[in-house]
């Protein structure tokens, strides 16, 4: 261990000259924090003879006896400097605010400089760091320790030869708890900016700012040519300026997708990861401990890995003369200031995000006393791993406590909004994007549909989709192929969107109208199905109301196109496709046709109805919407023989099957039209009630 001195004044070049020019000298800026881990391993690689600690600088000096003899212990690093000669390394452990104002003030001096995580407080002292560090043909490594896991080439390579299949997309999660106290550690914490000065603190910027660095490291970005955008959900249950609870969604120029859902309010400390989603398996790295897990069909492997400490592949890129950039001729920096451009272009968005949105305190509890109280999110871990595995923010999974994002439409009856139309332009590529009604509401408030719920994030409220259109999944997810026989990720995901016909981006709207025009495109974004969807909407009485969707499909090109299911495909009982209502959590629920009762009764079945009725409790991942008791009608078509889809036990989900054992083929030149009718109802109705409301509705059509 280092030896210390008293604290010294401003140390002479004579002070600081007696060290042996062999071997790299060293100064510290910050002792403390986390200065102090810096302390220890400085100590252990000047015990190795790999180095000399020559100077610190503290305006609030080391204990006597943390330091040896020979250290010089200045109040800032100005002094430091001025006292020369100058160190070869200058290790900066100073709060945020500061890194960039001592960064250059060291790199002008001629040092290396090895700083703490986030390098500096904006892309503005990113891009001036970067500069004078380039015109001096100096090294500046930043202190991401996870990125000298030796885990992370296994990982590159593993994803290169094939290993997991195709990749999907990447996600970080942290969940971590910090107290009352945490914040009161220093002036700076918790603040997004300080007596006019960025300081950019915050989970993602900060805490957990490795969970970030290393999920970009993982999915190729590092620079920031590499970052195509950046997109920030932001909250806080602390009373602080900066975020304790959020999202963050990167998209990468090489067109890989990165959630980060980390948060500092969870109920216990949890080790932080980041997963490589791909079609033939995932590697999740727990990169605090260097734990790599890689699951396939082959069964999971666990791997533990060594790590390279940062500094040490500061100095031996010194040694061999890396320049900047770290080219093959020298040794490449691990963590090297270029490459913290991608977390840069995160930093940056956070910054000049709004300010995040405080929690509502009806979502949070406070657990512990005084400055060790911390609060915990309700349901924050089931968010977190919804979030990550639809790719969604919190505010696009309808969080209550999130910000609210407003639909494209909201259908209204005399003042009661009964469903939002929303256009799917926010869903994940491989959840087969498209327009559907989500929430829908009875006309008493209670929520009848989900949207990316945590079992199948590719379902989307109310709509129509297909898994197989020619070969092009419009349905979402993995795809059941005859020859695999199975469930099996491809790369065939389409996307419905909304024609510009007649005025761009608005559909033709009437009172209780809706009629657009959508395309059916495939992958390559070539059209395959052309559609014409009509909703209408009516109040049928003081509890209840109906919703129609009529829907016609034509090849958008001069040749046939098969419509088909994974029931068409092979898969017995799992004709789904065409219309499909996902609904949310159902206490008591009760399924019947005319003829029949239960989900195996009814599904499968064709019948002129098939109702569903439960108390919808509400809940939502720590959450609750407006629960209730209702009863939802759905009314074939008279001429129709499509069978009803019905799922109870599994997850609850009602469709009519446009292909159930046998693909239809659409011909060019005509439409296959379907057209079915929900009746809304607050309360549980009886088959009498339902056989007098479909009557009655039918006579006064």
């Amino acid at each position: 261990m280092i030896q210390q001195s008293a604290p010294a004044a401003p140390a002479s070049s004579a002070a600081t000259g007696d060290v042996p020019a062999t071997l790299p000298r060293i100064a510290l800026v910050g002792v403390h924090g986390f200065g102090e881990s810096h302390l220890a391993n400085l100590a252990r690689l000047e015990k190795a003879g790999a180095l000399h600690l020559v100077a610190v600088a503290d305006p609030n000096p080391p204990e006597t006896g943390a330091l040896g003899g020979s250290v010089a212990v200045f109040n800032t690093l100005d002094q430091l400097l001025a006292a020369g000669p100058v160190p070869d390394v200058v290790i900066l452990a100073t709060p945020i605010q500061t890194h960039a104002s001592l960064a250059l003030a060291a790199l002008a001096a001629g040092a290396d400089v090895y700083t703490e995580k986030p390098p500096v407080a904006s892309m503005a002292q990113f891009q001036d760091v970067l500069a004078a560090a380039e015109s001096a043909g100096r090294l500046v490594q930043v202190g991401f320790q996870s990125l000298g896991s030796l885990a992370l080439p296994e990982i590159r390579n593993t994803i290169a030869t094939g290993g997991i299949g195709e990749v999907l997309g990447l996600s970080a999660t942290g969940m971590w708890l910090r107290t009352r106290g945490y914040f009161k550690r220093s002036r700076w914490a918790g603040k997004r900016s300080l007596d006019g000065i960025d300081v950019v603190d915050g989970v993602a910027t900060n805490a957990l700012a490795h969970a970030v660095a290393t999920a970009l490291n993982m999915a190729g970005a590092h620079t920031v040519a590499d970052v195509a955008s950046v997109e920030t959900d932001l909250y806080r249950a602390h009373d602080t300026q900066s975020d304790d609870t959020s999202v963050i969604r990167v998209r990468t120029a090489a067109g890989a997708t990165l959630l980060c859902a980390l948060t500092l309010c969870a109920p216990e400390q949890q080790r932080p990861s980041v997963t490589v989603h791909g079609t033939r398996g995932e590697m999740t790295f727990f990169y605090t401990e260097d734990e790599l897990v890689t699951t396939t069909a082959d069964g999971e492997r666990r791997e533990t890995f060594g790590r390279t400490d940062l500094l040490e592949n500061l100095l031996a890129a010194r040694a061999a003369g890396a320049p900047l950039h770290g080219t093959p001729l020298g040794t490449p920096l691990l963590s090297a200031l270029p490459d913290a451009g991608a977390f840069m272009c995160v930093l940056e968005a956070i910054r000049t995000a709004p300010a995040p949105l405080e929690i509502d305190a009806g979502h949070v509890s406070w657990e512990g006393d005084g400055d060790d109280a911390h609060p915990v999110v309700h349901g924050i871990a089931a968010l977190i791993e919804r979030a990550t595995k639809a790719q969604a923010t919190f505010a696009e999974l309808g969080v209550p406590w999130a910000r609210s994002l407003p639909p494209v439409r909201t259908f209204d009856l005399a003042g009661h909004p009964v469903a939002d139309y929303q256009d799917g332009s926010r869903i994940r590529a491989v959840s087969s994007p498209r327009p559907y009604l989500h929430p829908v509401r009875t006309l008493a408030g209670t929520v009848v549909t989900d949207h990316q719920p945590l079992d199948h994030v590719w379902h989307l409220g109310v709509g129509a989709a297909l898994q197989d259109v020619d070969g092009v999944n419009f349905w979402g997810g993995r795809t059941y192929t005859r020859a695999a026989g199975e469930y099996v990720w491809r790369p065939d995901h389409g996307s419905i969107v909304r024609a510009v016909e007649p005025s761009p981006g608005e559909p033709s709207a009437a009172e209780g109208e809706l009629t657009e025009n959508l395309a059916w495109n495939g992958p390559d974004g070539a059209p395959v199905l052309t559609e014409q969807r009509t909703w209408t909407w009516a109040a049928v009485g003081p509890s209840a109301w109906r919703l129609t969707l009529d829907f016609a499909l034509s090849p958008a090109g001069n040749q046939p196109v098969s419509l088909g299911s994974p029931g068409s495909n092979g898969r017995v009982g799992g004709g789904y496709g065409g219309f499909f209502w996902r609904l949310p959590e159902c206490s008591g629920a009760r399924v019947w046709t005319p003829s029949g009762a239960g989900e195996s009764a009814a599904h499968g079945s064709v019948a002129p109805w098939l109702a569903w009725s439960g108390a919808f409790t509400g809940t939502f991942d720590g959450g609750t919407h407006q629960s209730g008791d209702a009863t939802l009608v759905f009314v074939a078509s008279a001429d129709s023989t499509d069978p009803w889809f019905v799922r109870v036990d599994g997850y609850p989900g009602v469709g009519q099957s446009l292909a159930w054992d046998a693909p239809v083929i659409a011909e060019p030149g005509s439409t296959v039209r379907r057209s079915v009718t929900v009746f809304i109802a607050d309360g549980i109705l009886g088959t009498e009630d339902i056989e007098t409301l479909i009557n009655t509705q039918g006579d006064n059509s």
